[in-house]
């Protein structure tokens, strides 16, 4: 991706724009929003490369921003700027999908830093995932619910949704359990047992399928010593292939 647009969310005049001139200083075109309904129709505009999001925003929060983004975007980098630098506040943002949080005040020199840091590990991210099928059934990432047909539907529960759109979000390929343990949890050295992480998948596993309405739970696989991956039932379309692609091949 060429684009160098960036978007901040930012309900504070003076900080916004002395963001945006950062930016501007270092090559990247800047989208300001000051609160965060404006704030996320801009992170969702093609092109977007990053979004610098505030937390304490008027007319949407930061935290509901975040969460709906990565229903659509759910590979976007996010960089949440705040003052709220409570430990339980930073787990908060990273469970919620954010993949930096710098707490104010902070100086250009480090937002660049972490702006650059963040860039180089998306480097390589798929596109945004628009379309996951499993099966016979489709599954609604807005209502977090899997459907097949006009009358059935399994809900998910927002950690369900996520574990299953970060598998998609890498079709075959085996994910480990650390990388949910960070991407889906916020956490990285542990807080959280395996069987945890297992359990859930257990139940998402059951769930795609009932909706199916058959016993076969490979949706889902375990890859042995490696983590979980995506079956080949399982069908992801992404913003930028316009041919899905298949989970992992029998």
């Amino acid at each position: 991706m060429n684009s160098r647009q960036i978007v901040i969310v930012e309900d504070e005049t003076s900080i916004r724009e002395a963001i945006a001139e950062t930016l501007r200083a270092a090559g990247y075109e800047p989208l300001q929003a000051a609160d965060g309904v404006a704030g996320l129709t801009a992170a969702r505009r093609p092109g977007v490369r990053l979004v610098l999001l505030d937390l304490m925003l008027p007319k949407m929060d930061g935290m509901a921003v975040l969460r709906q983004l990565r229903q659509t975007h759910s590979t976007l980098p996010v960089i949440i700027l705040t003052a709220r630098g409570a430990e339980d506040d930073r787990v908060q943002g990273l469970q919620a999908g954010a993949d930096d949080y710098v707490v104010k005040p902070f100086s250009a020199r480090e937002l660049m830093a972490r702006v650059e840091a963040v860039l180089r590990r998306s480097a390589e991210r798929p596109a945004d995932v628009t379309d996951i099928r499993v099966g016979k059934a489709t599954v609604d990432l807005e209502r977090r619910e899997v459907r097949r047909g006009n009358e059935e539907r399994q809900t998910l529960s927002e950690t369900e949704c996520t574990i299953l759109l970060h598998l998609a979000a890498y079709p075959g390929r085996a994910v480990s359990r650390d990388e949910l343990l960070t991407r889906v949890w916020g956490l990285s050295g542990g807080g959280i047992e395996t069987r945890t992480i297992d359990m859930h998948v257990a139940r998402l596993r059951a769930k795609l399928a009932a909706i199916n309405q058959n016993e076969d739970e490979s949706y889902i696989m375990t890859v042995r010593g490696k983590g979980y991956m995506l079956g080949p039932d399982v069908s992801v379309r992404a913003a930028d292939a316009p041919v899905p692609q298949k989970g992992a091949k029998k």
